[in-house]
């Protein structure tokens, strides 16, 4: 399915500066814009100085290509060693000129001679961590995350970010062609587990609070004994004194008077003797339970794992909806492929069923690697050129290949039968598959995607539809090469007697799930949906290692900056 093109872009930009896309990306190379007067902005990738000349590499994040840049010292207020350090920040006005002969592309190449200097953001070399000194170019993708705030600037980071951008781009254009309503679900539930995983991330201020409170003791300690036996012999003496007063018929006013005393004296023994009995330790129990009803929410909060079953309500009176956003899991996991925090893209379909799932998952990835094939073939060949060269040779192939569709029950037996290599993990009828069998059966049986359905009904949650069989559910996963599960998703289960009797199996009550009963209560309807890791699909279309570097702000088991 072929993407259609993205709109051009216009000249105009902040300061009426030109992006270097719109020069140096032209099908020309720029040479057509000789002569022309431009302002550019962009940061130095590279830079030296020659005599009274400063020869850069200028890039402003547009695109991969840098514009050279000739500057004389007659322009500059500063001295010209100041800004061919790598990283430094500037904004000029020049001319664009001839440059020299590209001996790659045998075409002469445009420059920008530098008539005015406007801004300078100088760099300390020294202590810049993607200085250009030997030491720092040794970084790898994982020490750069480390430098969080500053890897965009790295050549890679800001490809996986132009990349990320186009694909974000193609999937609000696919569904919306395909007549699919965007709708924004939330990311606080107070029905947690959806996904059967059991790790979930909670949301509760009862922490906060107590810190406050346990701050607010530290600047105000505890009444001692003394204090408390001093308040409580005061609110003696004022009630005496008031009795006394009453007994002895004194005037209104004077009884008045002493019982407003006594007010005060007992308010303040009650505030101390409330401090007193303060534990700011502890969390506020109730029948041995934690009480949450002084918690934000009233209840137990959690961060969602999807969308989906938000969606569901929309998808049950709009018909074609999708969502996409972040998810958040508490997997402790260090694996390659996973995250804390992730992006997914969910659709849900009403009137669909298992198969008409299978159809647009596979049209939608086809048309994602489509896209990048058609828009970002300078990115896509960066990644080529620096770290998997089957990168655009696998997006073609996704392109033009039909998925291969199989049963799990007939992928255990392509797995059980494999004799030339030894799985870590042992393969069997009721197992959940692990990355090396979804590669394998990817990378080796069929060389191509590959669509797995009807699993096993003991290894998924309890929303799928149960098959005529009882053993298996209508559920499905999407392998694709390098990266294995990229989709999964299903018909949900719409008969409402069924799904009571599929969530008392999980051993959950029913009183939570009562809204989502309702949906087969009142106008139940056939829906199916799945879900796309945006990181896996980013993962698989450059050709990176590990997930943590194709997301801008990676959250794994103990990192979470900025």
């Amino acid at each position: 399915m072929a993407a259609p093109t993205q709109p051009e872009t216009t000249n105009f930009s902040s300061s009426g500066r030109v992006l270097i896309k719109n020069i140096v990306c032209r099908s020309d190379g720029g040479i057509g814009l000789v002569g022309e007067k431009v302002s550019v902005g962009g940061w130095v990738k590279n830079g030296k100085q020659q005599g009274s000349f400063a020869f850069l590499e200028l890039n402003d994040g547009s695109c991969p290509s840098n514009l050279q840049v000739v500057v004389d010292s007659s322009v500059v207020a500063a001295n010209l060693v100041q800004i061919v350090h790598t990283g430094t920040s500037l904004l000029l006005e020049g001319e664009l000129k001839k440059g020299a002969l590209d001996h790659g592309t045998k075409h002469s190449f445009v420059e920008l001679h530098v008539k005015k200097v406007i801004d300078v953001g100088i760099v300390d070399p020294v202590n810049y961590a993607l200085s250009e000194t030997d030491s720092k170019q040794k970084l790898t993708l994982e020490s750069l995350r480390d430098y969080v705030h500053l890897r965009p600037r790295t050549n890679t980071m800001s490809a996986v970010c132009r990349l990320r951008n186009a694909l974000t781009y193609a999937t609000h254009t696919f569904f919306q062609k395909h007549g699919f309503l965007h709708v924004h679900t939330p990311i606080i539930t107070t029905t947690s587990d959806w996904e059967g995983s059991g790790e979930v991330i909670q949301v509760t201020t009862l922490f906060s609070e107590n810190e406050k409170l346990a701050k607010e003791m530290k600047e105000n300690p505890l009444p001692s004994e003394d204090e408390l036996d001093a308040a409580k012999l005061l609110v003696k003496v004022k009630r005496e004194a008031a009795s006394q007063l009453i007994l002895s018929n004194a005037n209104k006013n004077e009884i008045s008077i002493a019982v407003s005393k006594l007010a005060i004296s007992m308010e303040k023994l009650t505030k101390l003797e409330e401090r007193t009995a303060y534990k700011p330790s502890l969390l506020p129990q109730k029948d041995g339970m934690i009480d949450y009803s002084s918690d934000f929410f009233s209840r137990p909060a959690f961060l969602v794992g999807s969308g989906q079953v938000q969606l569901e309500t929309f998808a049950c009176a709009l018909s074609n909806v999708y969502t996409f956003g972040p998810t958040l899991r508490a997997e402790k996991s260090q694996s390659f492929r996973h995250l804390a925090e992730f992006w997914m893209v969910e659709p849900e379909m009403a009137f669909a069923d298992l198969e008409d799932n299978m159809n647009y998952a596979e049209a939608y990835v086809k048309f994602l690697s489509q896209w990048l094939l058609d828009n970002c073939l300078d990115d896509m060949q960066f990644m080529v050129n620096n770290y998997d060269k089957t990168a655009i040779d696998r997006l073609k192939l996704v392109t033009s290949t039909p998925f291969e569709r199989i049963t799990y029950t007939e992928a255990v037996k392509l797995l059980e039968s494999v004799t030339e290599k030894k799985f870590e993990n042992m393969v069997e009828w009721g197992i959940n598959f692990d990355s090396e069998h979804e590669r394998y059966l990817t990378d080796v049986i069929f060389k191509k995607p590959v669509i797995v359905y009807n699993y096993p009904k003991g290894i998924k949650e309890f929303h799928m539809r149960i098959n005529d069989d009882m053993k298996t559910v209508a559920n499905m996963d999407v392998l694709v090469p390098k990266v294995g599960e990229l989709i999964g998703g299903g018909q949900r289960e719409e008969r409402y007697d069924v799904m009571e009797k599929r969530i008392l199996e999980s051993g959950s009550a029913l009183d939570p799930y009562q809204w989502y009963l309702d949906l087969r209560r009142y106008g139940t309807v056939k829906h199916s949906g799945f879900g796309l890791g945006f990181e896996r699909m980013v993962l698989f279309a450059t050709g990176l290692d590990n997930i943590r570097d194709v997301i801008p702000f990676p959250r794994y088991p103990g990192r979470a900056d900025l």
